[in-house]
């Protein structure tokens, strides 16, 4: 099993130099992978809450507020050799599928094939309509988006004619350096999330998931495989992050469930934090080994 750390860098605590030491120090301590989760902005006001906090809002520091992915990990790639890097999850709804596909095949190019693009649907309403869309069909749109960006990755020349997207002889280069293209690992516990890594995902990831939510979430998994006659095979990818509470001895029962890659949570970014936190998770490193 390969040990990586899910770390959402906040400012202020994120500065240059704080993410140089860390992306150096995981690298350091063995860590397969860095993931990072997306959101462009926050609401003082929201409908929904957010479901990884008892509060129903994301904790970020007083005055934060979350780093882009495409930039940091461009960042984070510039002064690493052999780190991956996961975004948990792009928000593909809500973004430019045109822009997206540009930015995660350049990310792919600088760094040697080391990006895993993590995707989901989002649960936050006014996000999405900030950047100019509708709720309630984010899904159909993740779907056209996603079939988008996959025939740019992949054709030297494509068009698509689609609801949201409409395009004739259009060239992106350059291509990813992985193939066929950018591993999608899908995110989500909703049917339509498994239909989807089933359909076209190179793995599924479970978020704040004890081994007990894991094995019925692939249960889930394995059925949707089912429906779509197919099997999962050994090259699809479980990633899961585990509660922040999971002890130590609980990698033997993700182990026996087929977990392929373990993403520890940071947790707070202070200084005194992350020199506390790092060492745990190089534990487990080694553990794995």
């Amino acid at each position: 099993m390969k040990i990586g750390v899910f770390a959402t860098f906040m400012s202020p605590y994120a500065t240059p130099q704080m993410i140089r030491d860390f992306g150096q120090r995981a690298e350091g301590i063995g860590l397969e992978s860095i993931w990072m989760g997306e959101h462009v902005v926050l609401f003082d006001k929201q409908t929904f809450g957010y479901p990884g906090s008892k509060d129903g809002r994301i904790p970020v520091p007083p005055g934060g507020g979350m780093l882009d992915v495409t930039a940091t990990f461009g960042f984070l790639a510039a002064t690493t050799k052999t780190l991956r890097f996961g975004t948990g999850v792009t928000l593909v709804p809500q973004r430019n599928p045109i822009y997206t596909a540009k930015e995660m095949a350049t990310l792919d190019w600088l760094t040697g094939g080391r990006i895993d693009f993590g995707i989901g649907v989002g649960w936050n309403k006014e996000e999405v309509e900030i950047c100019g869309y509708d709720w309630e069909d984010r899904g159909a749109r993740c779907d056209e988006f996603m079939t988008v960006m996959r025939k740019l990755w992949t054709e030297e020349v494509s068009g698509f004619k689609g609801k949201w997207i409409k395009y004739e002889t259009a060239r992106l280069d350059p291509k990813p350096v992985q193939k066929p293209h950018i591993p999608v690992i899908v995110g989500g516990y909703a049917d339509a999330a498994f239909r989807r890594a089933a359909e076209y995902g190179a793995g599924w990831y479970g978020f704040n998931c004890d081994p007990a939510r894991t094995k019925g979430f692939l249960a889930k998994l394995d059925a949707a495989f089912a429906k779509a006659g197919k099997k999962r095979g050994k090259d699809f990818q479980i990633v899961i992050t585990p509660p922040m509470a999971t002890a130590p001895d609980a990698m033997q029962a993700y182990g026996e469930l087929g977990v392929d890659r373990l993403i520890v949570n940071l947790g707070g970014q202070k200084p005194e934090q992350v020199d506390r936190r790092l060492p745990e998770i190089g534990s487990l490193v080694k553990m794995a080994a």
